[in-house]
């Protein structure tokens, strides 16, 4: 089956996010007097779920991929986000799928890939870290691009809606924050393309290593999950130890409202190193008797502070992992990693032979 063929498969269908007679964009503006980045998306159009569908089978809505400048040198300690209408009114957080800032000038800790700056769904929430300790460092100039994934679940369509997104930031200058930390990410679908997976009925679960490319404490960890999701989990492999279990959070109706987070600050963090090997593993337990299309994920997130005053490794544009994970965020390619490869040739390394990770299925 071709790559695009299975995306149209696991989405149903790609719905452009246009309204009509109004391309969506993506804007950011500078409010400085309430000390914060707004990054707005839209406006979109998103059409209302058909009855019975299953998690990741509704339309599918891609705004175009955008990149913004961010305006000033700054330190950015949290975030949150809301949807509206085009009458203002507020529109359910479950159509959000993903949204994601990367940073293409820099790399990220487990793979020579862009670093993602912030990765939220819709049971992420508001989250910010004490802003007089902890600030992950900005410049004026510097590029972010803007990708998101909007899905809607509910039976409702919503016209001209915007995504709104809230960036909290300490100007430079200033004697806070006393430490300048950066974003991580660690994903069971690394080193890239999709990451989605099918989930078959009853248990399954799957895992990713790989190894930091530097000395450092993790201070905040947190994850992405999907329906039926049983756990996420960060460990040592080499000392055989858990850093972290993530757990879904139930909402109304047994519906997943969020993951839970490890602030690991209150202890001083989790010490990693290069030459250590570390696991992200996820479980479902799907319960329907149906093999659910594209209806697992398991991402975890957090922050980093690393050991010493080295500044944090520009990303290598020319190392084949990168350019190729470049493609697909730019939407330039789609599909899982194998498919990615396929595309291109076969040139590119397989998935366990990427610098410091490999996967596993379970």
């Amino acid at each position: 089956m071709s790559c695009l063929r299975r995306v149209l498969t696991a989405v149903g269908v790609l719905v452009p996010a246009a309204v009509l007679g109004q391309e969506p964009t993506v804007r950011l503006v500078d409010d400085s007097a309430a000390g914060r980045f707004v990054i707005t998306i839209g406006p979109m159009d998103l059409p209302a779920a058909g009855h019975g569908e299953h998690h990741g089978e509704h339309a599918a809505v891609y705004p175009p991929v955008e990149t913004v400048v961010l305006p000033r040198d700054a330190y950015l300690y949290g975030f949150s986000f809301e949807i509206v209408d085009a009458e203002g009114r507020p529109v359910p957080s479950q159509v959000l799928h993903h949204l994601n800032l990367i940073n293409p000038d820099h790399r990220e800790l487990f793979l020579p890939i862009s670093q993602r700056m912030l990765a939220i769904g819709q049971e992420t929430g508001a989250h910010s870290m004490p802003w007089l300790l902890f600030g992950y460092p900005v410049a004026a100039g510097q590029r972010v691009v803007v990708s998101a994934m909007m899905h809607n679940p509910t039976h409702t369509a919503y016209r001209g809606a915007e995504l709104r997104l809230y960036v909290k930031y300490v100007k430079r200058g200033r004697p806070w924050p006393l430490f300048s930390v950066y974003p991580f990410q660690l994903d069971v679908a690394f080193p890239a393309g999709d990451k989605s997976f099918d989930l078959p009925p009853g248990r399954i679960s799957r895992s990713y290593e790989a190894s930091p490319v530097m000395e450092g404490r993790l201070l905040i960890v947190g994850g992405h999950l999907h329906p039926y999701a049983e756990s996420l989990k960060l460990e040592d492999v080499t000392e055989n130890k858990l850093i972290w279990e993530g757990k879904p959070i139930e909402g109304e109706g047994g519906a997943l409202a969020g993951v839970t987070v490890g602030r690991l600050y209150r202890r001083l963090g989790y010490k990693i190193y290069p030459d250590h090997v570390y696991r992200v593993t996820v479980t479902y337990n799907n319960p329907t008797g149906d093999t659910i299309p594209e209806g697992g994920m398991g991402v975890v997130g957090g922050v980093f502070l690393p050991s010493g005053d080295a500044p944090w490794p520009r990303a290598d544009e020319n190392d084949r992992l990168y350019v190729l994970d470049r493609m697909h965020y730019l939407r330039q390619l789609r599909g899982k990693y194998a498919d990615l490869v396929a595309q291109l040739g076969g040139e590119l390394p397989e998935a366990g032979s990427a610098r410091g990770g490999h996967s596993h299925p379970h």
